[in-house]
């Protein structure tokens, strides 16, 4: 590929990586994989910390991730996992290491603190502010002056009265100014550089009075193409000597649209095609609207539809039973060409949903401690039936499942292999086993995909754009 000269020097691409970033969940780490790839700049996924000879297999990229679980963590765990996670990144000596976070800001100063967080990240890096950016209109995420809001069943709603997030088990929304909710969580000072300021580019001169040694947060609104555009070229143009950014996507949508404004990238966003599969398998530990409405119509279109029993799997000896039958099941299935989807709840109103505390107080364990236990049991139902079935594509839907499941399979790292859906591609595994080298893989966060997301996974789809 072959880009043009940028306009002057501050905007030239440096040689090697452009960015790293670590992921807050799987489902979220393959959606910056996607977006950039998609816009021409080449990354890999790790799964855990690449060694130098994993480096080597991928030395055309410009940009490498690695996926985490912290979004469901403590911040004691973020406090001993981060910085090793956070340094090993940094040794890279990308312009930009970013902490991403999911683009509906699920966050709480117990659990995924996004402050703890950048705390931590800012250590790393010399200079002297931190941007964030959240808004992302392609996943149908915007920030205006401040507030969050995000789209769901196609009627937007500011993040606090959102009908998944505001409900979230646990991390419930309960404020749209994310100023407010993220001062919960750091007392570093926090900025805003809003629509206003950007559309009558004034935005810089605002970023010059919030920067100090203190590294203080600036959130840079994005409710549109101009929007990001312009919260792109703020950061690339003010990155100095290395920045820390915890944001969503939306830093690579911006960053994107920025570069494509100098000719660094294509006009247009693209991604292979993706081919009809004979069969497919499902796991989803989802609780959201979305993730009930895909597994309903899977139901109704010909995939074969099972529930995981809960308590069951808090119990040892009813746990091994239980994934016996859902895998027996499955595999039974594909044989007979059938896809498979096992789930764990039916959207934020079924019983397995509501009942939870009660379930996991009666095995003893707690919210946190049950919701890992289900996760886990998902990815071993998932490991039995790759290894008992020539099943080569499979979807993980929910983020903590998915780190459960993707930690489970052997996998060393994922490139996006082709498109599906705005934030959920689907990948190619590559591994040392080989029965998981080259696997497709889709992991899917709740809320994303349309309602017919599992036939799309099985059928392909023929257009990226």
């Amino acid at each position: 590929m072959t880009f043009s000269e940028p306009a002057n020097h501050s905007d030239h691409w440096p040689d090697g990586l452009l960015l790293t970033y670590y992921g807050d969940d799987f489902t979220g780490s393959t959606d910056v994989m996607e977006a950039f790839t998609a816009a021409g700049v080449p990354t890999v996924l790790f799964l855990s910390p690449p060694r130098p000879e994993d480096l080597s297999r991928f030395g055309h990229v410009r940009c490498i991730g690695l996926a985490g679980q912290s979004r469901s963590q403590s911040p004691a765990w973020m406090q001993q996992n981060l910085p090793a996670a956070f340094e090993s990144l940094a040794r890279l000596n990308a312009p930009i290491l970013q902490y991403k976070v999911c683009s509906t800001f699920d966050s709480s100063p117990t659990s995924g603190s996004i402050g703890q967080a950048i705390d931590l990240g800012v250590q790393h890096v010399l200079e002297n502010w931190s941007p964030m950016i959240v808004g992302a209109p392609r996943l149908q995420r915007y920030q205006v002056f401040g507030n969050l809001f995000a789209a769901a069943a196609g009627e937007v709603h500011r993040i606090d009265r959102h009908p998944t997030m505001s409900r979230h088990p646990v991390t419930p929304m309960d404020e749209g100014d994310l100023r407010l909710h993220l001062a919960k969580q750091t007392r570093r000072r926090i900025g805003l550089l809003d629509i206003a300021q950007l559309a009558s580019a004034t935005g810089q001169t605002q970023l010059d009075k919030l920067r100090s040694a203190e590294q203080p947060i600036v959130m840079i609104d994005v409710a549109d193409a101009a929007t990001q555009q312009e919260a792109g070229r703020l950061v690339w143009q003010n990155r100095g000597h290395g920045l820390f950014s915890a944001s969503s996507s939306g830093l690579q949508y911006a960053l994107t649209a920025y570069w494509r404004s100098l000719g660094l990238l294509p006009a247009k966003s693209s991604l292979p095609a993706s081919t009809k599969a004979d069969c497919i398998a499902v796991v989803s530990g989802s609780c959201s609207p979305m993730s009930g409405a895909q597994i309903e119509w899977a139901g109704r279109h010909g995939f074969y539809t099972a529930r995981l029993d809960i308590a069951s799997c808090l119990e040892a000896a009813r746990r091994i039973n239980e994934i016996e039958r859902l895998v027996s099941d499955a595999v039974a299935q594909i044989a007979g060409g059938v896809s498979p989807v096992v789930f764990s709840a039916q959207g934020p109103d079924d019983p397995a949903v509501t009942g939870f505390d009660a379930v996991a107080h009666a095995a003893g364990f707690t919210r946190e401690d049950a919701a890992r236990k289900v996760g886990d049991t998902l990815a071993e139902i998932m490991r039995q039936i790759l290894d008992r079935s020539n099943v080569r594509r499979v979807v993980v839907a929910g983020g903590d499942s998915s780190g459960a499941v993707a930690s489970h399979l052997g996998i060393q790292a994922l490139t996006v292999a082709s498109a599906i859906a705005p934030g959920a591609p689907l990948c190619r595994a590559w591994s040392h086993q080989s029965k998981r080298d080259g696997l497709e893989i889709a992991l899917k966060g709740g809320q994303l995909g349309s309602v017919s997301f599992y036939g799309t996974v099985r059928d392909g789809v023929s257009d990226s754009s």
